[in-house]
């Protein structure tokens, strides 16, 4: 047994010093960044440690509205995409010819660069002195008047993006919740058939509980992905996210490292940790949750 047992920690041991090295190390190199105060990139000194950064990172109305972008590209794309997934998958599973040809045609937004579909979307939505773009022509059919998606008003740009989030992520959650939905056992199908039971009680009474752990699964990744977003804003709005009111956290992070406000490692280093503090809770309150509404 004891030699078992070496013999795992032994199997285990690259994972847990790959893990340490470019996980655990750089987590507590953030951390001890983020308590250094008034921290100089170029001499490598600081005058002290506390949590000024993290007050004045709270206190900047950049980062305020880096937060409030990325919540609301949380709250809607997370749900949305993984509804419109399973819709797409049920409808997916029920199809015998050309179930192959569907499944790759849904497949081919996740393969496909994520600047290319940005600058697709941007030519779809951006107003141009030579035109409105294909979507307010559509618009325009309807008697409505054309809206600049782009550089207009923030509640379009925003649904742009979270448009665009939605099409990016789309694919990836077909193709898991269709594989989970083909693993559910016939038999259960079979025998609600024999008693009469409605295919909507068949829907939320065999197929959610079993493929509850996929759908658990990608919304986890998804609120940890959405949170993450950050060439997706870029690819629409190009790279001064401040002046366009569209930035992300990750975008304020790395605004801070490199952008035209950079140089400020500590104040980076602090948005960085808020955002780790963020993703955590989440994560752990979807965890409990999962306790009790996902079967495995």
């Amino acid at each position: 047994m004891e030699q078992n047992n070496r013999k795992g920690w032994l199997y285990l041991l690259p994972a847990m010093v790959f893990l340490g090295v470019f996980m655990v190390y750089p987590l507590i190199d953030v951390l001890i960044y983020s308590m250094e105060e008034g921290y100089n990139f170029a001499s490598q000194t600081f005058f002290g440690v506390g949590g000024y950064n993290y007050s004045y990172v709270l206190h900047d109305p950049y980062f305020m509205q880096a937060v409030q972008n990325t919540f609301l590209l949380v709250m809607v794309t997370v749900p949305l995409s993984t509804g419109i997934a399973l819709l797409i998958s049920i409808g997916l599973s029920s199809i015998e010819k050309l179930r192959n040809l569907y499944q790759t045609i849904y497949f081919l937004p996740y393969v496909t660069n994520t600047l290319a579909v940005g600058l697709v979307f941007m030519i779809l939505f951006q107003k141009t002195p030579y035109t409105d773009g294909l979507v307010n022509l559509i618009i325009s059919w309807f008697g409505g008047t054309s809206i600049d998606f782009i550089e207009g008003p923030y509640w379009a740009k925003m649904f742009v993006l979270c448009f665009y989030t939605i099409w990016v992520v789309l694919p990836f959650k077909i193709l898991i919740l269709t594989s989970a939905l083909a693993s559910v056992n016939d038999t259960y199908y079979q025998a609600a058939r024999v008693d009469g039971t409605s295919r909507l009680r068949m829907f939320t009474r065999i197929t959610l509980p079993m493929i509850s752990p996929s759908i658990f699964y990608l919304v986890i990744t998804g609120f940890i992905g959405a949170f993450k977003a950050y060439s997706d804003a870029v690819a629409l709005f190009g790279t001064d996210l401040n002046a366009a009111e569209m930035n992300t956290i990750v975008g304020y992070v790395y605004d801070m490292l490199y952008g035209s406000s950079g140089g400020y490692p500590s104040y980076a280093s602090a948005a960085a940790m808020i955002l780790f503090a963020i993703v955590l809770t989440i994560t752990c309150i979807n965890l409990l949750v999962s306790r009790k509404y996902v079967h495995y």
